[in-house]
Parts: structure tokens; C-alpha cells; sequence
């Protein structure tokens, strides 16, 4: 009965539900939600005097609900809510006031069929308490709905007497299979009687060959099998088993066979079974060198297997050096000039040489730069890598097969931001794959990929999860060195189809450990229509509530939090949203490559722009071709119209296979290629890859004495949270993280502001962490996820992450923004400072690859020290809506802190300031905050370096500010 009464909203947020009691602006109106923050409770929201106050109503052991309201009103159980709602119209029973008006639930939007040709949508589910009309009635609609597909339906093929078994199952015992499961009667008994009618002959045939094949797969087996032995006796009589049950047993047994008979046949012939490691041709590139103005041509030959460099003056002469990969200390990537590459490199005498080269073209500098990362990786003493590489593939199928030949697929071959050839065979370390209106089962789509990525990198991969819903199917695969690594695996999906319980359209996901690194992968098929913008944009929001996978300890948290890397892709379905008069501008648009004006129109730029959905992640730049709609069998001709019987259907070309993702502040993830196929043609979809390198950690253990460590502390102060809300109650902060022992909280903060929408808490003390380990080696891979939660519900009103590699050298002021359910709800800003034990840092495999500021006053002189180059990360990797850093000529500046890390000439150091002012108490050898402007900081600094005696290494100075 709850679902049906009108001041019941069901699972909204929070956020919407105080939107809806604000604009009726009534003291007394009220809504009852579903709780976010304990499963089977509800919240009631009431509106007095502008402000929303929210109490939490709970079930006890005994299923009974009760109010949480004011202390020392006695406490009320009631059977059901309309029971518990009719009670509080009545005054004094602890509310702020008592119930009066109900806000009326929306009337939701339920997604209409993609093609009018099918039948009508599914009835609602009905709960127990509906009453016997109502059941009569969704029994017929579900009786008529599937009677209405089975007419669309090519029966040609079927005998007669299954003709009329299915659809008379469908004119009547589907209905009493309906009714038996509303009294609780699961087992669905008039399937089961059409399944065994139609499969009789098959149940025969089953245990007719089972006997065989038993025997036939014990063959094989140099003793008895321990996962199947002799099958017994009812398994040969159908009788007592269903007969899904029985062929799942034949399946697997066929499955069996071919492992082992497969495994047997390799082994005779001397092959391992696929897993030969993967071998990397030697490469050669032809390149430009300059020397004294005058530009020469040389080679520079790649051998991954042996860990060497060649140079070579011509083609077939000899080499003229070679220097092995320890010896290779850094690639530096021209800013300024997109095909230039220094290689610095170390010779026998320990003399440091840099080597500039100019490649063909920006491609064969980055297959060159991923050759040697792989080079450096292979031959890598360290026992885990530091960083991996992600393929994320995604393809609508169009309930087609796919073609034989998928290569081009997996080696980033076609339009957009692609591969160089020479990197087309360098394997990646996870491949995870999403398909949509997949027709094909687990198994062959799985061989289907794994054969592909054999015949292109010569290993057999490994399958770590594979989920499907529906037509919805997501498979993750990984090198077989990285199966030990990679651990708390899980999956789920969520329905966003009709009435959100059809599986048509929806999503699956995967998360998993790599070593110490948290990974999520999402693949989705959104709600079809270009004028379904706004549906898609609620079913992101409800699969980024429901999806549930990660750390279960992490429950404030969605999963743009709790995951360290997640990757979102799929058929998104946006749209270029022009008038379809446009149709043949678009199409001529595209032929010309003039994407721009076109991506301006593209619903999901225009949506995120907006912050009003995929808050906060990234894209890379789309230099590809729209991916839909094509003619099949054909890449040359879109096909954007489609006669309908109520006319003409325009579907005009789109971007609507993307790949997002959203990472942790301060961590390394750089999209090496993002773009799609042009050669495999069996759907109106085109494949779109995307590949990814990315930074991990490893699980790690301390090689320092625990009795000796300094231990190690994370100081977190001053905090002050802006929240988006209109609910009278307070706050508090929790803390959690992976690092701590277990999550800390804040107590209760001030509530100091209360206007434009915006509540401000002040939380004035100081919280101190306790890592369970100090080594900076580890601590600065970790992050920290606060949580701002209310003290009447124990909800989150904003969630956030700070690194503490932000706060590695000193105190440290921050700046989030705070997010909950994808919207933006508020920021909290503080400050953060670090301390760690003794440690020294060792250098990232990401950190072989730079991006040099180009220099004119640079010296050209070989014998350098490479460690004074001025150079940058090869691309961004703060988020600045987290933290707000800069570097500017060597000296760290913090916003607000006059805390400085600056390089002086005789080497580094840490000065500490004294500075006199009227308003601020300081004290030395401690950082302070100073309200002091940017440009005053940068004097100061200056000013310390200009006049910085040798012996201020380690003594304290005193300045008065500028």
C-alpha cells in the first residue's frame, strides 16, 4: 500500500525531495523518502519556516516503525506508515510541527519502446498488499503484453504443437503463474509443464548421451577427475530435474571435453597451451639529428627483449652505440615542437648526454616513448610495477555477430587520436570490453576477444569478471603475470529499462583490486531518442545510486568516490541535437572533418558543461567521426532516416559511444588513444577504443624497523564546509581511507551562515590520523575521502577526496568540491599537513616521460645535469576542482601560507619565516596561515633568495613583509 499513497517518493535524493517541500513553501507540508544511509528505513521531511527538517523513521526487530523524534516524547510503533503518518497529523508528538499537507510524488516518465512497431510496455510490479482488482488487471497486461510480442514473433519454424503450447501459456498460465508467485509460490509450475512438454524429446536425447560423454571426458584425465566423477543414476532420470538444470550439466561437461582435450593435444605437440610469452619485434625509426645547425639523418633501432637502444648512421651498416636501458634516464618531450624528443642518457665515464631527435611525426614519437616504457618495465628490478596499461573498449552490435577479423579493435586502429603502428603489437595489461545488444553467449564472445588478442600479442589472457544483463555484457581480461594481483573482484547491474526492471537498457560493472590501486569499470545502454536527454540523464543518476560494488565499508560513498580510477562507457545514446532539416549539412560537416561546430551540438558536452551530469569527469578530445548511425556492412554512408508507419524516424549522426573517466586528485592517468574502427561493419555502431596509462600502487610493507619509525600523522584543520541545503540540523566530518585503521570523525560543527541557499559549518577542531603505516613511499599514494554527514539522519550532504601528496612537503590549505549522487552540493575548505618517517622516494615508470618547456636561454652543451632541466609532467594530473597548487621558477606557493620550499644556489632547502603583523600570532619552526596576496608572497621569496646568506641552510630568518 506504501507505493501507491501520494507522500511517498520512494528511492529520490535527498537534494530533490528538499526542492520539492521549498517550492510549495507551506509549514506543515511534508514527504517521506527512502533513507540513503540505513537499508528498510524511511526519512520523513517537513518544511517549517522555510527550513526542511528531517527524521529518520526505523524498523525495529519486530518490524514495527518508529519516529526519531524530539527527547522526551515517548516512543510510538506503528504496523505500517499510513498508520504512522495519520497519527503525526495530529500536534505535540515531537516534530517541529505537525503534518499537514502532502507533497505529491512526480509522475515519473517511463521510457517508451525504442521502435513503435512492438508491443506496449510491461505492467508495474505489484506488491502483496495490492488488492484483488489490481491484480486482475496486471495479470491481464501482462498476458496481453507478451500475447502482443508473441504476434511479431516468426513462428514459421516452430511445430504446430508448440504454436499452441506457448501461446496458450501465455493466454492463461502465465496469469496463475503470477498469482502463485503473489502468494508467495515461486516455482512458476506452468513453465516449467510448457518447458518439459516442448523439451520431452531433448530430456530423452540428454540421457541418452550423457553416459558417453562421461566417459569420453574421463579419457582424458590421468586419474579420476575431482570436479566431475561418475555422474549419478538421476541424472539419467528426468523425472526430478528441471531441464535448465540438466543441459547447465551437459554444458559443462562439453566445456570440460574441449579444455582437456585441447590442454592434452598442446601438451603432445610440445605447446604450452597459449601461454607463450609475448615477444616485441625490434623496431626501427628514421629520424632527424641536428648538430651544429646541421640537420643528419639516423636510426634508432628498439630492441625490448634485450633492454637495448641502438643508434645506427644507415640502414644496413653497423651499429654505431648502444646504450641498455638503465642507462636511458629520461625522455623529454618538446612542448613547443610536437615531434621533437631529447633522450637523455648516461654514459660508461657517468657522463650525462642529452640527445635531441625530430621523428616523422607526432605518432612515432609517442610509439617510440611507449616502446621504451615498455622496455624500461620489462627489465624493471622492482618487484610491482608502478604503472600499468588499460584498454576500455565499447560497441553497440546491433544484435548482429561479429566479424571474424577484430583486431583493428584492440590495437587502436582507425579514426581519431590513434596508435602508431610500430606500438600496434605491444600488449596491454588489462582489457576491458563492453558490448551492448550483444547476441552471442559468455563463452563464444569471450573466445571470440581472447583469439584476437592471441593472434595479436601471442599471450593468452587471463579473465578476471565477465557480467551480463540482458544484451548488456562486460568482460575484463589481464596478462596472466597480473592474476595474483588482482583481487576483491565483484560485479552488478542495474535495470534502467521499462518501468526501471526491463534489462534492455541499463548497466554492468566491475571493480577489483591491482595490487593497492581500486579500479571500476561501467558499461551502460542508455535510454535511447534525441529528445531523451533528460531520461538519460536520470539513468545515470540512478545507476550511480544502485550500482553496488567496491568496499562495503565505503557505503556513504557512490562509486565516483570510492574507486581510486572508474571508467564509464557504453552506447550513451546522446545526441547532436540539430533540426533533422540538417541531416545532409551534418553528413557534408563530417566528410570535411569539421567536428567542432557539431560536438558544440552534442547533448552530452552540453550536459556536463552544465554540471548536470558526469560531474567531474574527463574526456578525451573526440577527433573521430560520429559512431552512429551507419548503413550496415558499409562506414561510407550514414543512415539517419527510418520509415515508420507514423512516418519518418531521423536519427541523425551522433557521438553516442563515449568513454569517460574520473580519477583520485594527484594521480598519474594519461589517454594514450581514443577513437574508433573504420573497418568493422556488421552494426549501425562503430567500435571506439580508448587506451590508458595508469599509475598503481603496490601492496606495500615497510622495510624499515616498526620499533624505530617515526610515527607517522596527518593533520587535518580549520575546516569549513559551504553546503547546498535548506535542512535544519548539524553536521559533522567522517574521515575513511584505505591507510587508516579505521574511519575518524569530526564532531558536531557551528552553523554560522544560513542565506542564498547555503548553509556555512564551521568545524573548529583540529582531527589528527593515524596512518597504519609512515613510509612517505606509501602515504603519498593514498588519498583521503571526507564525508559531510547530518547529525538527525546520519545522511551525506557532500563527499570529497583530498591526496596527501598535496601536503608531502609542508602545511598545506584545501579547497574541495563536494558532490553526492553526481551533483554538486557545496566545498569544504581546510588545511592538511603530513608527517611521515624517513623515506627515500623512489622514481615512477611515468616519470621516464617529461614535457620540456621549451627554452631558449637552455644550453645546448652535452655534458648537462639532467636534473636541472625545466620540465613538466606529460600532462595534468591535479584536478583542480580538488587542489589548488602551482610551481613557478623552483619555489612551491601555497595559497595563504607563507610556508616555503625554495631553492637556493648552493642546494635545497626548507626556510621557516618569522613575520611581524598586527593580527597574526606566529611562532618559528611552524607553519601559519597569512593573509597576505600572491604577489607579496613572490616578493618575499625573492627578496630570501637575493639576500639569503649560505649559513640560512639551517638557521631561522626574520623579515618584515614587503
Amino acid at each position: 500500500m506504501t507505493n501507491h499513497q501520494p507522500w511517498y517518493h520512494g528511492n529520490i535524493t535527498r537534494s530533490r525531495a528538499e526542492d520539492l517541500l521549498s517550492n510549495t513553501a507551506r509549514d506543515g507540508n511534508f514527504l517521506i523518502r527512502d533513507s540513503e544511509s540505513i537499508q528498510g528505513a524511511y526519512a520523513l521531511c517537513v518544511l517549517h519556516q522555510n527550513c526542511v527538517h528531517t527524521y529518520r523513521i526505523l524498523p525495529n526487530e519486530d518490524k514495527k516503525l518508529s519516529v526519531q523524534a524530539s527527547e522526551g516524547v515517548p516512543i510510538r510503533f506503528f504496523s505500517l506508515l499510513p498508520e504512522l503518518v495519520e497519527a503525526y497529523h495530529s500536534p505535540n508528538m515531537g516534530l517541529v510541527t505537525h503534518l499537514q499537507y502532502a507533497v505529491q510524488r512526480e509522475e515519473e516518465v517511463e521510457e517508451e519502446q525504442e521502435h513503435n512497431d512492438l508491443p506496449p510496455q510491461l505492467p508495474p510490479r505489484s506488491s502483496k498488499d495490492c488488492d484483488s482488482k489490481n491484480s486482475e488487471h496486471n495479470c491481464k497486461s501482462l498476458s496481453d503484453f507478451y500475447q502482443s510480442r508473441l504476434q511479431h514473433m516468426d513462428l514459421s519454424t516452430i511445430a504446430e504443437e508448440h504454436q499452441m503450447a506457448i501461446q496458450e501459456y501465455f493466454r492463461t498460465s502465465i496469469c496463475l503463474d503470477a498469482e502463485q508467485v503473489q502468494c508467495g509460490n515461486s516455482n512458476l509450475s506452468g513453465l516449467k509443464k510448457l518447458t518439459m512438454e516442448i523439451c520431452k524429446n531433448l530430456n530423452s536425447e540428454i540421457s541418452r548421451v550423457l553416459p558417453a560423454l562421461e566417459v569420453f571426458h574421463r579419457t582424458f584425465d590421468h586419474q579420476l577427475s575431482p570436479e566431475i566423477k561418475h555422474f549419478p543414476k538421476h541424472m539419467f532420470d528426468y523425472s526430478g530435474q528441471s531441464i535448465s538444470y540438466r543441459l547447465e550439466q551437459l554444458t559443462k561437461l562439453l566445456y570440460s571435453i574441449e579444455d582437456k582435450a585441447k590442454s592434452s593435444v598442446c601438451e603432445s605437440v610440445g605447446y604450452d597451451g597459449g601461454q607463450r610469452k609475448s615477444v616485441i619485434p625490434l623496431v626501427t625509426y628514421e629520424v632527424k639529428q641536428e648538430s651544429l645547425g646541421i640537420s643528419t639523418k639516423i636510426l634508432l633501432k628498439v630492441d625490448v627483449e634485450s633492454g637495448k637502444l641502438y643508434f645506427k648512421k644507415s640502414k644496413d651498416g653497423p651499429e654505431d652505440k648502444y646504450f641498455v636501458q638503465n642507462k636511458i634516464l629520461q625522455l623529454v618531450k618538446s612542448q613547443k615542437m610536437h615531434t621533437k624528443l631529447t633522450v637523455v642518457v648516461e654514459t660508461e665515464k657517468e657522463k650525462v648526454l642529452r640527445k635531441e631527435f625530430v621523428f616523422d611525426d607526432t605518432k612515432k614519437r609517442e610509439g617510440f616513448c611507449q616502446l621504451l616504457q615498455l622496455m624500461k618495465n620489462k627489465h624493471s628490478v622492482k618487484p610491482e610495477p608502478d604503472m600499468i596499461t588499460v584498454f576500455v573498449g565499447t560497441w553497440n552490435m546491433g544484435n548482429a555477430g561479429p566479424p571474424h577479423n577484430i583486431k583493428s579493435w584492440f590495437q587502436c586502429k582507425g579514426q581519431g587520436k590513434t596508435q602508431d603502428d610500430t606500438a600496434a603489437h605491444i600488449p596491454h595489461d588489462l582489457y576491458v570490453i563492453g558490448t551492448q545488444e550483444d547476441p552471442l553467449g559468455d563463452r563464444e564472445w569471450t573466445d571470440h576477444v581472447k583469439g584476437a588478442l592471441r593472434s595479436i600479442t601471442n599471450i593468452s589472457f587471463k579473465q578476471v569478471a565477465i557480467h551480463t544483463l540482458w544484451n548488456i555484457r562486460i568482460v575484463v581480461l589481464a596478462k596472466p603475470e597480473h592474476e595474483n594481483r588482482i583481487s576483491h573482484v565483484f560485479s552488478d547491474s542495474v535495470k534502467t529499462g521499462i518501468a526501471n526492471t526491463l534489462g534492455n537498457k541499463g548497466a554492468v560493472g566491475v571493480s577489483f583490486m591491482f595490487n593497492g590501486t581500486s579500479f571500476c569499470f561501467v558499461n551502460c545502454h542508455l535510454t535511447s531518442g534525441s529528445e531523451k536527454k533528460l531520461r538519460r540523464n536520470q539513468n545515470f543518476i540512478n545507476i550511480l545510486r544502485i550500482l553496488n560494488l567496491g568496499d562495503k565499508k565505503l557505503n556513504p560513498f557512490d562509486i565516483t568516490h570510492r574507486f581510486t580510477h572508474l571508467f564509464w562507457f557504453g552506447d550513451l545514446n546522446y545526441r547532436v541535437e540539430l533540426p533533422f532539416t540538417e541531416a545532409e549539412n551534418i553528413v557534408t560537416k563530417i566528410k570535411q572533418q569539421q567536428y567542432q561546430e557539431l560536438l558544440s551540438k552534442d547533448q552530452l558536452t552540453v550536459e556536463r558543461n552544465d554540471e548536470k551530469v558526469f560531474l567531474h569527469f574527463d574526456e578525451e578530445e573526440i577527433t573521430f567521426a560520429p559512431t552512429y548511425r551507419f548503413e550496415r556492412d558499409s562506414r561510407e554512408k550514414y543512415a539517419y532516416t527510418k520509415a515508420k508507419t507514423t512516418g519518418t524516424k531521423y536519427n541523425l549522426p551522433s557521438w553516442c559511444d563515449r568513454v569517460l573517466r574520473k580519477s583520485h586528485p594527484l594521480v598519474h592517468v594519461f589517454c594514450r588513444a581514443y577513437g574508433c574502427t573504420n573497418d568493422i561493419a556488421t552494426s549501425d555502431h562503430s567500435p571506439v577504443f580508448a587506451s590508458f596509462e595508469v599509475g598503481v600502487a603496490s601492496q606495500f610493507v615497510s622495510k624499515q624497523d616498526p620499533d624505530s619509525e617515526t610515527q607517522g600523522a596527518i593533520q587535518i584543520m580549520n575546516c569549513v564546509a559551504m553546503l547546498l541545503t535548506k535542512s535544519k540540523t548539524k553536521f559533522f566530518i567522517e574521515f575513511h581511507s584505505s591507510c587508516l585503521e579505521q574511519r575518524k570523525t569530526i564532531s558536531e560543527g557551528e552553523n554560522t551562515d544560513h542565506s542564498n541557499g547555503f548553509v556555512r559549518v564551521w568545524f573548529g577542531n583540529q582531527v589528527e590520523l593515524t596512518p597504519i603505516i609512515s613510509d612517505p613511499e606509501y602515504l603519498l599514494d593514498q588519498h583521503i575521502l571526507i564525508c559531510v554527514k547530518s547529525t538527525d539522519c546520519d545522511e551525506s550532504y557532500g563527499e570529497g577526496c583530498i591526496a596527501l601528496r598535496a601536503a608531502q612537503s609542508c602545511y598545506t590549505e584545501f579547497h574541495i568540491t563536494l558532490t553526492h549522487h553526481g551533483e554538486k552540493t557545496g566545498t569544504l575548505t581546510g588545511g592538511i599537513q603530513l608527517r611521515t618517517s624517513e623515506g627515500k622516494l623512489t622514481e615512477k615508470l611515468y616519470d621516464f616521460v617529461k614535457v620540456e618547456r621549451d627554452d631558449p636561454a637552455t644550453s645546448k652543451s652535452k655534458g648537462v645535469d639532467h636534473s636541472k632541466f625545466s620540465v613538466i609532467q606529460t600532462h595534468d594530473v591535479s584536478n583542480p576542482s580538488y587542489m589548488e597548487l602551482s610551481l613557478k621558477h623552483g619555489v612551491k606557493i601555497l595559497q595563504r601560507c607563507l610556508t616555503i620550499r625554495c631553492m637556493v644556489p648552493w642546494g635545497r632547502a626548507t626556510v621557516w619565516l618569522k613575520v611581524k603583523t598586527s593580527n597574526i600570532k606566529t611562532t618559528s619552526q611552524c607553519p601559519f596561515p597569512l593573509k597576505h596576496q600572491r604577489e607579496t608572497l613572490i616578493a618575499l621569496q625573492f627578496r630570501l633568495r637575493a639576500t639569503a646568506p649560505s649559513r640560512a641552510l639551517k638557521t631561522n630568518i626574520s623579515l618584515q613583509p614587503m
